[in-house]
């Protein structure tokens, strides 16, 4: 897998234990899948726009 992906993904998962223990399971998963939505944007931008 590249480290594009990999990285921000585990920084997004760090981040979601460390900010979202007070935050119920279906909130979790909707900041995680929001947050690795931008990230495959910015991705796909920096590939193809750049």
């Amino acid at each position: 897998m590249n480290l594009e992906i990999l990285v921000p993904f585990l920084m997004c998962c760090a981040l979601l234990w460390w900010f979202g223990q007070g935050m119920s399971w279906t909130r979790r998963a909707a900041v995680t899948a929001v947050t690795l939505a931008v990230i495959v944007c910015i991705l796909l931008f920096e590939r193809w726009g750049g």
